[in-house]
């Protein structure tokens, strides 16, 4: 009997994450699997709580970190090129003041994915993740690094930016990867369309020296448009789930506010819980 593989796909979005950290929380109470799982930027970095079963370490640690200035600040930007502290978001708090579970997270089965972007080229580059430490960390922090906001990450003799600039939602990939019965969490809602970005000629110019990336961040609009569409009409065929806030969740990579970031959290949970039931339907069909 043949037997279909299920993949989970988390789409990044900075702050907006913690819509996924509420829906996987949630999946983690029922106790809700699959066989593999591709997530972007915030996707990996909050997602990857979901393969160390770790429910609750995302929003605990925002909650007691995300004001801080080591964490994420324009200090932190103009002294060492990252909007997010690099040293206390990749080292400390995993290591130290919220340890991750890289034992939990190399032992559960699921294969995870994630996707950075070749500065040289802009294509996109998608890396199984093995432990959760060493490597893994760089290709962590590669797919979460944001053009500008964010130095390029050196692994090998090649640098990356963000997933998002290539591939911001990986379902098509998944599928690729023998994966056919599939869940995706989007950060943004019902309709949502992104428009071509108005500080494109400034972008131009602070990214210069990454002429395939400005090539790139012109026509990123469009694909990531036409990969909402084919989410859409994959949904409709019914080999795809999709969580979407259905509430406002417009915060940004710089919100400090814990009672904002705990609300954004929130949306997730309640959308997770009020469907969980409709998920359970479909994972077992």
């Amino acid at each position: 009997m043949h037997e279909v593989k299920k993949g989970l796909v988390m789409e990044g979005g900075a702050m907006r994450g913690l819509y996924t950290a509420g829906v996987t929380d949630v999946l983690m109470k029922y106790g809700i699997t699959f066989d593999g799982a591709v997530g972007v930027s915030a996707g990996v970095t909050f997602g990857c709580n979901y393969k160390s079963l770790q429910a609750g370490r995302v929003l605990r640690y925002i909650m007691r970190y995300g004001a801080w200035p080591q964490f994420k600040s324009w200090r932190s930007f103009f002294t060492t090129g990252d909007l997010y502290g690099v040293d206390f978001c990749y080292r400390q708090i995993p290591e130290h003041y919220d340890p991750f579970d890289t034992a939990s997270f190399a032992r559960n089965p699921m294969k995870f994915w994630c996707v950075a972007t070749d500065v040289a080229t802009a294509k996109p580059v998608y890396h199984l993740l093995k432990d959760g430490k060493g490597e893994d960390v760089s290709w962590i922090r590669a797919s979460a690094s944001i053009p500008f906001f964010a130095r390029p990450v050196k692994i090998g003799q090649r640098l990356y930016f963000d997933g998002g600039v290539s591939d911001s939602i990986p379902a098509r990939f998944l599928k690729e990867q023998g994966y056919e019965k599939n869940v995706v969490i989007l950060t943004q809602p019902a309709g949502y369309r992104k428009e071509a970005d108005k500080l494109q000629p400034l972008i131009d110019r602070l990214l210069k020296k990454y002429p395939a990336i400005v090539r790139h961040l012109h026509v990123r609009h469009l694909e990531y448009n036409a990969c909402l569409d084919y989410i859409a009409q994959e949904e409709q065929k019914g080999s795809l789930f999709v969580f979407r806030p259905t509430a406002d969740i417009d915060v940004s990579a710089l919100e400090k506010d814990p009672k904002r970031l705990k609300a954004v959290y929130q949306v997730g949970v309640r959308d997770a819980e009020e469907r969980i039931l409709e998920l359970k339907e479909f994972l077992a069909k």
